[in-house]
This record gives structure tokens, C-alpha cells and sequence, in this order.
């Protein structure tokens, strides 16, 4: 009963969004740190020949981190957690040497959403100077702009790192969520659709983000769980919620069902989730089913004990988590189709 009780809090923990700092200023170029150096390992939040919390396994799931045989690669690129009052002398971006920052990153995105793909990929996530939360509800869009600008070129200049000292020509899966999936969106564009490198793409997991159908020229949405080079999102609220800003930012996207892993709007019951991770990074079995609706996911509340207690209508911070073991399953199965089809491809 006790862990029951610990289960629903945590869940209803990760279905609350904080409430950030609302900044007043404009940008600044004075206000914006120092980028990072990704030959340092420092600058990575995730990199599998250092120790961090991507390496993790969720208790009671029997699974083990795998990413000393694995045979692809994922460039993980972490969600908005820079959401508090900025202190020192910086505001729009994060500090890549803001050691407190890290330490919240390494134990919330790396822990519980990166950690998803050690089981087939090796994990590298670097550390980036993410657009503070603000920047997303700021009406001073071109600072808005010059912040995310500042992301994406340290998201790029890791990316680019990545190939010319880590990747050795290996299949890659790009995953990411919320601001990460912004991000990842322009990398594929800019690195991926239509050009040479997009042989080597498994998949995209564009999770937390309203992705338009005919976002790329030359990458497809997924259709089936084994699609190689596919793209999938989606967003996760309470079935029978459409949030207040609907029509602005999630109206016309494109919803892959990660319990099925096409477009349908067919219902996909619990039976069909293979685990999600909760408290203290345990796993649960069968925690929620899925449909997609109108460019959304809805659930139904998640089926722990307690359930009716559960009031939370958006589940965004929850994205990963409650469909952890299926992105996982279908990141493996994706990258076995993707070596079958180079084996086929030379015969």
C-alpha cells in the first residue's frame, strides 16, 4: 500500500508542470554565457565512456545497460530545465558550467528519459545552453528567437563533434522531448532529410512536440513498430482534454501512437504497454493506455492504485515515462530492421 501511495504521488508529480520564472528583459548578447567545449567530457550530459545517469536501469525491471555491445548510437537532446529565477549575471540561456543546473539534468531528463535507449544505443547527450522556459511565452518573440538560436548552434557543434570523433560511421537514432524536440526538428532537417547521412537514421523519437505532418521532405512519419528512418511524436494529455492553447500549438500536428506506433486514432488498451518508470525510477507494468485524437494522446488516468485520485490533465513532463519500455522495445526493434536491411541491401 505504502508504495502504491508513492506511485500515484510521483505520478501526479510528473503531470505538474512547474511554474517558471516569468523574465522581463530582452535579450542580451552581455547576458549570454560562454559556450561549451565538447571535447571535454564535462560538456556532455551523457556519453558512454563516462559514468552518468543515462547508464541507469529501473528497479524491478530486470533489464541492464547494454551500451558496451551496442551496435548504434542515439544523440539524445534533453527537454527545458531551466525554468527558476536565473541567478548570477545571465538570463535567456542556461550556464553549461552551472554545476546545481547539471546536477537537476542529470537526475530528472538523463535518468528518466535517456536512460530509455541504453539497452541498444550507446547514449550521448550533451549539455547545451537551453532557451530558459520563458522564451516559450514570452510575446517578445525575437528574443524568444535569439535564445533558441543560442541552443541550437551548441545542439549543432555537438552534433558535429559527435560525427567527426564518436559516431565511425554507426546507424544513429535522434531522440529528444519539449525544447530537445525542437531542436532535434532543425537537425534532421538541416543533417538528415533528403541528404546522405539520412541512410544512417534508424529513427527519430520527436517525443513532447507538435510535429506538422509534412514536417520533412524525405523523412515519413512512422507507420509500423519496425519502419526504419521513421519519425514519431506525440504530446500526452487527459482523454477528453484539449489544452487551452490547442489551436495555436497542437492543431494539424501529427500523433504516432507509441503502444502502436502508426497514426490511427484506434484505441490502444493498457495490456498493450509494456512498463513505464515512476518513483525513485521504478518500473510499472501496463501504467497507461493510449489513443491518438485530433494531433494529441490522450490517456485515461494512469492505472496504479489510487487512480481516481489523479486529476492531472496534461501529461507533457510524463511523455517518456509513462511509455518507457515500449520507446525501448521499439528503439531495439528498429535498429534489428535496420541492420537487416543493410544484410539485404548486399547480397
Amino acid at each position: 500500500m505504502k508504495y502504491a501511495l508513492l506511485l500515484l504521488l510521483s505520478l501526479i508529480a510528473l503531470g505538474c508542470s512547474p511554474v517558471p520564472y516569468p523574465l522581463k528583459t530582452s535579450f542580451s548578447d552581455q547576458k549570454t554565457p560562454a559556450g561549451p567545449d565538447y571535447s571535454s567530457f564535462d560538456f556532455w550530459a551523457a556519453h558512454p565512456d563516462k559514468k552518468d545517469a543515462a547508464d541507469s536501469i529501473p528497479l524491478k525491471s530486470g533489464l541492464r545497460n547494454e551500451q558496451a555491445e551496442a551496435r548504434a548510437d542515439v544523440f539524445f537532446i534533453y527537454p527545458t530545465i531551466f525554468t527558476a529565477k536565473p541567478t548570477g549575471s545571465y538570463d535567456w540561456n542556461a550556464d553549461v558550467r552551472d554545476v546545481k543546473l547539471n546536477h537537476s539534468i542529470q537526475l530528472s531528463t538523463i535518468l528518466n528519459q535517456a536512460s530509455i535507449f541504453n539497452g541498444t544505443a550507446k547514449v550521448y547527450a550533451p549539455y547545451y545552453r537551453q532557451a530558459h522556459y520563458h522564451a516559450f511565452m514570452t510575446t517578445d518573440r525575437e528574443t524568444a528567437r535569439k535564445a533558441f538560436e543560442v541552443a541550437y548552434t551548441d545542439v549543432r557543434n555537438a552534433f558535429i563533434y559527435y560525427l567527426e570523433h564518436f559516431n565511425g560511421g554507426r546507424p544513429i537514432i535522434i531522440a529528444s522531448h519539449s525544447q530537445g524536440s525542437l531542436h532535434a526538428e532543425a537537425l534532421l532537417k538541416e543533417f538528415f532529410d533528403g541528404k546522405p547521412l539520412q541512410q544512417k537514421l534508424v529513427g527519430a523519437y520527436l517525443i513532447g512536440r507538435a510535429v506538422p505532418k509534412n514536417s520533412f521532405t524525405s523523412i515519413a512519419p512512422s507507420s509500423r513498430p519496425d519502419q526504419v528512418g521513421a519519425w514519431s511524436s506525440w504530446c500526452t494529455f487527459s482523454k477528453d482534454y484539449y489544452p487551452k492553447n490547442y489551436d495555436t500549438w497542437y492543431k494539424g500536428a501529427l500523433t504516432v501512437n507509441p503502444l502502436t506506433w502508426n497514426t490511427a486514432s484506434d484505441y490502444a488498451p493498457k495490456e498493450k504497454n509494456s512498463g513505464g518508470v515512476a518513483f525513485k525510477f521504478t518500473f510499472a507494468p501496463q501504467l497507461a493506455d493510449a489513443q491518438s485524437k485530433d494531433g494529441i494522446l490522450w490517456i485515461n488516468k494512469p492505472y496504479v492504485r489510487g487512480r481516481f485520485w489523479v486529476g492531472t490533465k496534461n501529461w507533457h513532463r510524463a511523455d517518456m515515462n509513462l511509455f518507457w519500455m515500449n520507446i525501448r522495445e521499439n528503439a531495439a526493434l528498429r535498429t534489428e530492421a535496420y541492420f537487416k536491411q543493410q544484410t539485404a541491401s548486399t547480397k
